[in-house]
């Protein structure tokens, strides 16, 4: 018998997460612009209380089932991600709408969330590697900075299109400039760790700062596409995108 304690086990030993390709970024400002318009139009069709609280129960339930599942499995995984992305926007606007916190205020905090947790993730674990995440505490840690990222993001990006007047066109070329940074300090030999959390943080306000140009009305700013629809579009890219993905991960999982 092993010496070695139980409790000093990790709990699992496959990574949970997907590869960051160039598929894993795509599919990803999918899910910001798909979060973006399918939060403002159930917060505009139904009960907003109702609404935010039923998306919660949601995304609790599907990060439980995350957790609990032993390997990566894509469609699972995403689901998560698309239901962080609802949530999160609405967390970040039920600040402002609801409550009046200014974007201004709102983005300094969800910076500091982020800080804060990504601090302490590396402070218990000494890495913030995505691709050591075979633990269930360090992707506890993960879907913590997930969830702050994407409320993060959202009030960024209402930051610069409402509060500095660049609109939702002029957000999301700023933020498309802006992504590129950490990309081209990738490819230069930046630490892909951090450049990695940067991006992640750029890809919210860059998908939904598209999406809403898109979809809002033009004393918006926007092509007054419909929220609804583009939800509709952006979801149905998601699905495309994620079978794709599942592919992929078929092919290059180790035969049991």
């Amino acid at each position: 018998m092993s010496s070695t304690p139980v409790t000093d086990r990790p709990l699992r030993t496959a990574v949970k997460v997907p590869a960051v390709t160039l598929a894993f970024w795509v599919v990803k400002v999918l899910t910001t612009g798909m979060g973006e318009t399918a939060s403002d139009h159930l917060a505009k069709t139904f009960d907003p209380v109702v609404v935010v609280g039923l998306s919660g129960i949601v995304l609790v339930a599907l990060l439980a089932v995350q957790v609990a599942t032993r390997q990566y499995r894509p469609w699972l995984y995403w689901a998560a991600v698309a239901m962080v992305s609802v949530f999160g926007t609405m967390a970040a606007d039920v600040l402002h709408i609801g409550l009046g916190v200014p974007y201004a205020v709102s983005t300094t905090a969800f910076a500091v969330a982020v800080a804060a947790i990504l601090a302490v993730w590396h402070a218990v674990e000494h890495t913030l590697d995505i691709h050591s995440i075979s633990t269930v505490r360090r992707e506890l840690f993960y879907w913590a900075t997930v969830l702050a990222t994407f409320a993060l993001g959202t009030a960024a990006g209402d930051l610069t299109a409402t509060t500095l007047h660049l609109g939702y066109l002029g957000s999301g070329v700023l933020f498309a400039v802006a992504i590129a940074v950490p990309a081209v300090a990738y490819r230069w030999g930046a630490n892909p760790v951090l450049t990695f959390w940067i991006a992640y943080v750029l890809t919210r306000p860059l998908g939904a700062s598209f999406a809403d140009w898109i979809a809002v009305p033009p004393g918006r700013g926007g092509l007054d596409l419909g929220t609804g629809a583009i939800t509709l579009v952006l979801l149905a890219a998601i699905v495309v995108g994620v079978a794709a993905l599942q592919r992929a991960h078929l092919r290059t999982r180790p035969a049991t």
